[in-house]
């Protein structure tokens, strides 16, 4: 499933209506490079999830915890080596756990995580080494790169019956809004 989202609210929406569906154990995988949108979209499952709480990165705590309908913790991997110290740090008990687990950056840690889970890719369609943003200085021009700065695709695929099951709920979710 591929999703564009024009802007950080559009993709809140979408991680929202994902929150919305998920039940315990769920694990989602967050992959895109900096600056991608991840934190946008666990800030939206957030809200599927009735957190009322500010969702920040979990970038230098490696994990955020946040209570809902369904606990969320909110993994970053990016500094986890290996599994290794993944364990170490009790990050099995989060993915088998009876909470919603969020993993930003899982690449070092796939070893560890469940069989079935789900995998979301942002990632920046717009913009990339052969892109023209030259113009002539035009608010047209500027509207232009605006746009193409804040689109992000978001690209879904699921691992496992669960999250095949899940795609389709969001898709129905996702497109009667329009």
């Amino acid at each position: 499933m591929e999703i564009l989202s024009s802007s950080p609210e559009k993709t809140i929406e979408v991680g929202r209506a994902l929150g919305a569906l998920l039940k315990p154990g769920d694990v989602i995988c967050l992959e895109g490079d900096l600056g991608a949108g991840k934190t946008h979209f666990a800030k939206g499952i957030a809200l599927g999830l009735g957190v009322g709480e500010h969702v920040t990165s979990p970038t230098f705590t490696l994990i955020n915890e946040y209570e809902g309908r369904l606990p969320m913790y909110h993994v970053d991997a990016y500094r986890l080596e290996d599994e290794d110290e993944a364990y170490e740090l009790g990050l099995e008990e989060y993915l088998y756990g009876t909470g919603v687990t969020i993993i930003e950056w899982p690449g070092n840690i796939r070893q560890i995580l469940p069989g079935e889970h789900l995998e979301v890719k942002i990632i920046f369609p717009g913009i990339g080494h052969d892109s023209d943003l030259t113009g002539t200085g035009s608010t047209e021009d500027f509207n232009s790169a605006e746009k193409a700065f804040n689109t992000r695709k978001m690209v879904i695929k699921p691992a496992g019956k669960r999250y095949e099951r899940l795609i389709e709920e969001l898709k129905s979710g996702v497109y009667s809004r329009g």
